[in-house]
């Protein structure tokens, strides 16, 4: 059966399109876009008011399947995804055995089928078991699906691998992802090294572990001519460093996550372990450049880096909980309420860092809205707002530190290939 969303505000960062329209889906594909639609024989979506823009595409997700079921499945994770107005998610390798073999490829493709709410899209390995001593088998994995490769969790230390890394990649025609971390300098850190650290007697992690690890990478990208994106930013030197390599022509693309450019080291101040991420939370000079890194395009990408833990393994001494929130459910209200409530974004800019830049990066055919286009498509309310509860999370873990929180931008609908997903009560 055919669907009517009728006069929603369509807004299409890739077109710069931005009008109140109809749309009409038929079967998996967008079959008209226009002024008005005659509304007899289709299902209704009635938009009036309400934002329809392409389906979110968030290119880092945890969904911790295989081997970690307890704390999020691939049936949960895209559940919370298309609650979250998410239609495409790429999930991390850091898995329980880590995605470096075909098979557990294909086993992520299967189980995303039978079980998933959205389209789920595997990264693979850089290195065999994550181990940083030999690369994965990238032509395989590429030939099983995979749409980019990263160690993510760890920093691939080893400079000759690494720049063997990126000639391959770059012959696949695939996105490397860093995780810049050296290790040696951020040790047993558990948040941000600074003033807030010292007077809470936590051991902290500077800023130049993230800093010293991107500097080699960015050599490593200008060498090889490679692509290379960066994941979660989060400092301001971190900034700097990419708008010089940007501007110097280094093929180089960055994200940051929605808790990096809301919260400071100042939250840890609670103890409240949701507060502990890796990269840790920053100090305020650095969440306000992030800020800027956005607005002047340094940073192409918002994602969330959704990372669910149980509440048993975050009931621990701040020392000993484990890195990580989820993120799928909150992302777009804390876009919508610190990037364009605040004007440092409009809501096209806003936009095409959760659509048609990821996609562009993943040189995957999504992130746009046109006929003849696959019909994945995200519909909110931007005034709406909602208030973040455990018990309306849809993940299986609920480590968030915007529990409480009242957050605008209610997500109404979710559709993937021209399937509604998702719809608010």
């Amino acid at each position: 059966m055919s669907l009517l969303i009728k006069k929603g505000r369509l807004i299409d960062p890739a077109t710069n399109y931005d009008a109140v329209v109809d749309i009409l889906v038929d079967g998996e594909m967008i079959k008209k876009i226009a002024p008005k639609i005659n509304r007899s024989g289709h299902e209704l979506i009635d938009a009036a008011n309400k934002v329809v823009v392409p389906g979110l595409i968030d290119m880092h997700t945890h969904l911790r399947q295989p081997g970690r079921e307890d704390e999020e499945t691939i049936q949960s994770g895209t559940r919370a995804a298309a609650k979250g107005g998410f239609t495409t998610i790429c999930c991390m390798p850091n898995t329980d055995p880590p995605i470096d073999d075909p098979s557990l490829v294909e086993f992520i493709y299967r189980e995303a089928e039978r079980r998933g709410s959205v389209e789920v899209l595997p990264i693979a390995t850089i290195s065999k078991d994550r181990a940083g001593k030999d690369l994965s088998p990238m032509g395989r994995l590429k030939k099983a699906g995979v749409v980019a490769f990263s160690d993510d969790g760890d920093w691939v230390a080893d400079s000759h691998l690494m720049r063997r890394a990126l000639e391959y990649v770059k012959m696949l025609n695939l996105p490397l992802i860093s995780h810049c971390e050296d290790r040696g300098l951020s040790q047993d850190g558990v948040m941000n090294e600074g003033y807030t650290s010292t007077i809470l007697g936590l051991q902290g992690m500077p800023k130049e572990a993230e800093e010293v690890a991107l500097f080699r990478d960015l050599a490593l990208c200008k060498m090889t001519e490679s692509p290379l994106h960066l994941a979660h930013l989060s400092t301001a030197e971190s900034v700097e460093l990419i708008r010089k390599a940007k501007v110097s022509g280094v093929r180089v693309t960055t994200e940051v996550t929605p808790h990096h450019f809301t919260l400071t080291d100042r939250e840890v101040k609670s103890f409240d372990t949701n507060t502990k991420v890796n990269p840790p939370l920053r100090g305020s000079e650095d969440l306000e450049a992030l800020k800027e890194g956005l607005k002047d395009a340094t940073i192409d990408v918002i994602a969330t880096d959704h990372a669910p833990h149980l509440v048993e393994e975050k009931e621990k001494e701040y020392n000993a909980a484990p890195f990580g929130i989820v993120g799928l459910e909150t992302a777009l209200g804390l876009v919508i309420k610190e990037l364009v409530q605040t004007g440092a974004l409009t809501l096209m800019e806003a936009i095409a860092k959760l659509t048609i830049n990821p996609a562009r990066i993943l040189r995957i055919n999504r992130g746009l809205v046109k006929e003849g286009a696959k019909a994945n498509l995200t519909i909110f309310d931007l005034e709406k707002k909602w208030l973040v509860t455990e018990e309306e999370f849809f993940s299986k873990s609920k480590n968030s530190p915007f529990l409480g929180w009242e957050l605008p931008g209610k997500v109404e609908w979710t559709i993937v290939g021209g399937k509604v997903v998702y719809q608010d009560d």
